[in-house]
């Protein structure tokens, strides 16, 4: 059966592997599309990204991500009423340790990336135009995953901004536990948190 991680890290990874080619009228669901078979084919063809070289997705993120994600939405969003109360310096930490720590969680997936494909299910336009959910599967060995995204239209550009895995949304998930530990230790006990947890993980490789 295909794992979650694998689900989860296909959200990732479709950030940093898609094309900056991809025009802004390109629909959400043909970006999405696009993107995801991006990714596939890169995770199938790349030995050191299949083994789960951090490193080397991390740079890919960098290069690619921004014109793809409103990371800065996911960030806040995930930190909820507390984004407010940060420091430009602060909320900039968060969306750099955030990041690296979605990456670092799902890269030990890449090695379960075997013959997957996605398919998308019918989009129906929501109430607002700038808003959508593109729905998807992941199709492999096993039954079948669902993958959802939320996509927002700002300046002709469609970018991502929360995932849903089998029923839970990535942003949401992540905000109550954020949310207990700023209620515990502050925003700066959050950053510190996530670094910590980002370092660890680095040394384990």
């Amino acid at each position: 059966m295909i794992s979650r991680r694998i689900a989860l890290f296909l959200f990732s990874a479709s950030l940093a592997f898609g094309s900056v080619a991809i025009r802004a009228e390109t629909a959400p669901d043909a970006l999405i599309k696009q993107v995801s078979t991006e990714v596939l084919d890169s995770v199938k063809a790349d030995k050191s990204i299949k083994s789960g070289d951090v490193q080397k997705i991390i740079a890919l993120v960098d290069a690619k991500v921004m014109p793809h994600v409103n990371f800065q939405r996911m960030t806040s969003s995930a930190v909820g009423r507390y984004w407010r109360q940060a420091t430009p310096e602060q909320q900039k930490r968060l969306e750099d340790e955030f990041k690296v720590l979605l990456v670092r969680t799902y890269s030990g997936a890449l090695a379960q990336v075997k013959d997957q494909t996605v398919q998308l299910k019918p989009t129906r336009p929501g109430a607002d135009p700038n808003e959508v959910v593109v729905k998807t599967e992941i199709r492999g060995q096993g039954e079948p995953i669902q993958l959802d995204y939320r996509l927002e239209k700002a300046s002709g550009d469609w970018k991502i901004y929360d995932v849903n895995v089998l029923g839970v949304w990535l942003v949401e998930n992540y905000r109550n536990s954020f949310a207990q530990e700023i209620g515990a230790n502050g925003i700066d006990g959050l950053i510190n948190k996530l670094a910590e947890r980002n370092k660890s993980a680095s040394s384990a490789k």
